[in-house]
């Protein structure tokens, strides 16, 4: 036994339970009777110093504690609801996150959508989301979601019954962009890009729902030729959504569109970004442009340039082991043909519109490669002239080459008759100083119908 006097060698010990195998018995030293109960002991009176809320710490509220022998538990204050607005992005995993950055990039500020959320309202990669958020707790990196308020501008149960884009019928465009421009007397840039516009609703018209392309050699305008149309769409036709995806482009190209086109959404990567950067900005574009569309709206995505998209998706799709002209991979054309072919006239109503740049005499092989693959899968074509631009000469259009496939369903016949009058009278004279005679009257009026009625009295003359 510890801290007692060993039995001798060869004695036998006690029996468990006998009186001497318990030297410390309760009765040895008193049960609770001899010392008192509860309330004989004196300490302190039931509830009494310490107060009825218990320790004399009480409960911690917050930091804030109830004065002594106050009523009870205070609950802390509940944090308020804070309202966002940002698009979301669906992961492989099935969650989701709002982002709010301008150009829909990954940020510390994005919110995260539960799955049971975008399962419980069918929401789509590109939707815009207006609800409620909660910070993030201790072992959370993001924002939540708790409430979602409107799905593209309408109730959630309402959007649950939307259309699927890839579902609806395509048709050829019949309703047409007018892109000429009035009431801009003593705007200069304005003036100058509406002799383009005006040229182009003659010579190629756009249509809602049109699939186009704006061919062109470097420094030959079209980029200025593109502001035009934007300045145009967003000035005569407020209601459709305008895009301008800016792909590879210089930053200050990028400021320039937003300052001078606040008509339009601007979405960018700029060259000194990752080819992830850029085809990551494409697509999210593309899908918001989907959910726009799927509502009924007309939609116009203005791309800069589709030669760089292409280039970008080269670098960064897993290679297929085969390797086309000039070094592009045949799986990286793909993305940028889907992106391409999405814009259609919509039987249900609305349309999604795409106008895209592309590069040409580049010197490049794998720019030539992305122009001959794109080349046949557009319904409107417009081609700049090298020479032309070396006379300095705005809007340098190749007269021949430009054209739209089943231009009579935009324009008014009467109109079409002339167009077409004007397209053989400039194939007589020829090329340059057909062009070069076409705009030195155009500038001469105001409008096209005062140019083509101009056109019909020479005509007559003759």
């Amino acid at each position: 036994m510890p801290g007692g006097p060993r039995p001798p060698h060869g004695a036998q010990l006690p029996a468990a339970g006998s009186p001497a195998a318990r030297p410390f018995d309760r009765r040895d030293r008193g049960g609770r009777g001899d010392r008192g109960g509860r309330f004989d002991r004196g300490d302190r009176p039931f509830g009494g110093e310490r107060g009825a809320g218990g320790g004399e710490r009480g409960y911690q509220t917050g930091g804030a504690s109830p004065s002594a022998g106050g009523s009870g538990y205070v609950p802390p204050p509940q944090p308020v609801p804070i309202s966002k607005q940002g698009v979301l992005e669906i992961m492989d995993e099935g969650y989701g996150f709002l982002r709010l950055d301008r150009h829909w990039m990954p940020g510390p500020d994005d919110i995260y959508v539960a799955q049971a959320q975008i399962r419980r309202f069918s929401l789509r990669t590109g939707d815009l989301i207006v609800g409620q958020m909660r910070a993030p707790k201790d072992s959370e990196k993001f924002a939540s979601l708790l409430r979602i308020e409107t799905v593209n501008g309408v109730e959630p149960e309402s959007a649950k019954r939307r259309p699927v884009f890839d579902e609806l019928t395509a048709i050829f465009p019949n309703r047409m962009f007018d892109l000429e421009m009035k009431g801009i007397t003593g705007q200069r840039e304005l003036q100058q890009a509406n002799l383009s516009n005006r040229v182009i609703n003659l010579l190629s018209p756009i249509g809602k729902g049109q699939r186009g392309l704006i061919v062109s050699p470097p420094k030959a305008g079209k980029t200025m030729l593109l502001k035009g149309i934007a300045h145009a769409i967003t000035r005569n036709q407020p209601e459709a959504y305008v895009m301008v995806a800016l792909i590879g482009e210089r930053p200050e190209e990028v400021t320039d569109w937003q300052k001078t086109v606040p008509g339009a959404e601007v979405i960018s990567s700029t060259f000194d970004e990752p080819a992830e950067s850029h085809s990551r900005v494409a697509e999210m574009c593309l899908e918001r442009a989907k959910r726009v569309a799927e509502t009924g709206k007309d939609v116009v995505i203005l791309l800069d340039s589709i030669t760089r998209l292409a280039r970008a998706y080269n670098q960064c799709v897993p290679p297929s082991g085969r390797t086309l002209s000039g070094g592009m991979d045949p799986a990286a054309l793909f993305p940028p043909k889907r992106f391409f072919g999405a814009a259609r006239n919509i039987e249900e109503g609305g349309s999604l519109t795409i106008i895209a740049t592309c590069l040409v005499e580049t010197e490049s092989r794998l720019d030539d490669l992305i122009y001959e693959e794109f080349k046949g899968t557009g319904n409107m074509e417009l081609r700049l002239d090298r020479k032309l631009q070396e006379k300095r000469i705005f809007p340098a259009i190749s007269v021949q080459a430009s054209s739209t496939r089943r231009d009579e369903l935009l324009l008014e016949e009467t109109v079409f008759r002339q167009a077409v009058m004007l397209r053989r009278m400039l194939a007589a004279i020829g090329t340059n100083e057909a062009v070069e005679a076409m705009l030195d009257r155009m500038s001469k009026t105001e409008t096209n119908h005062e140019f083509l009625m101009s056109m019909s009295k020479a005509k007559a003359m003759v």
